[in-house]
């Protein structure tokens, strides 16, 4: 049974991605290559290059972080609570290097640990490379250069929902709903956060839409754990 010392080790988080530019009209002709390149197998001949590049957010060689949730537990069994904080900017580096003073400053033990849904394939590896690619030095919880597989410090809830299927894949969405948890969607998906980013100019709508995420990865692992859920009254969300 995991006990509360236990769940305060670990950091759950859900990262938002947008396209780097807000068409691809606005890509340098080199990028514009490289992109249809990247994309030529998803696209094959459904789309034109430019007709595919709202889901370049995807990638991070194409995309940038407009946000990253993080959520975490705090006080004890009798009055525990878990805690949401959310870094969201225009300027992608502010953000990288806001979540990464959090690592160094709160996470950094051997005890803990990073937690998302899918993390191991999307969110974990995509801030690593925003964070090379902004000449971000990385934090060691994302420094996976010489680890073995044991030495890294990522759970993924969707990894431990597969119980060895790799050929498994299982929405956070529906994992919530199969378990009892209130749904994180809300007034917006993620195929939308890009046109809350460039036209809206939104990026509080898409943080509350994160956190969302961010707070139902927490309630999927405690239903993991066997324990209860959480009640909206034991729900913090830590302003900016």
């Amino acid at each position: 049974m995991v006990n509360t010392n236990q769940l305060k080790n670990i950091l759950f988080l859900d990262i938002e991605t947008v396209p780097e530019e807000r068409s691809f009209a606005e890509l340098n002709t080199v990028k514009q290559d490289l992109y249809a390149q990247k994309t030529q197998y998803q696209r094959k001949e459904d789309f034109t290059t430019e007709e595919f590049y709202n889901r370049a957010g995807i990638w991070a060689e194409f995309g940038k972080i407009v946000c990253i949730s993080v959520g975490f537990f705090d006080g004890n069994d009798d009055d525990l609570t878990f805690r949401l904080k959310s870094f969201y900017d225009h300027d992608e580096i502010k953000i990288l290097e806001d979540f990464k003073a959090i690592l160094e400053t709160y996470f950094n033990e051997k005890q803990h640990v990073l937690c998302a849904h899918n993390g191991k394939e999307f969110d974990f590896p995509y801030i690593a490379r925003r964070m090379i690619i902004n000449k971000i030095e990385l934090p060691e919880k994302l420094n996976l250069f010489g680890k073995k597989p044991w030495e890294v410090a990522h759970l993924d809830t969707l990894e431990m929902w597969k119980f060895g299927d790799y050929k498994h894949y299982t929405s956070l969405n529906l994992l919530t709903n199969i378990l009892g948890i209130p749904s994180p969607k809300g007034d917006i998906d993620g195929s939308q956060v890009a046109k809350v980013f460039y036209e809206e100019k939104d990026l509080e709508r898409i943080a509350v839409y994160c956190e969302k995420d961010t707070l139902a990865v927490a309630q999927v692992y405690l239903r993991f754990m066997n324990l209860d859920i959480l009640k909206d009254k034991q729900v913090v969300r830590v302003s900016s």
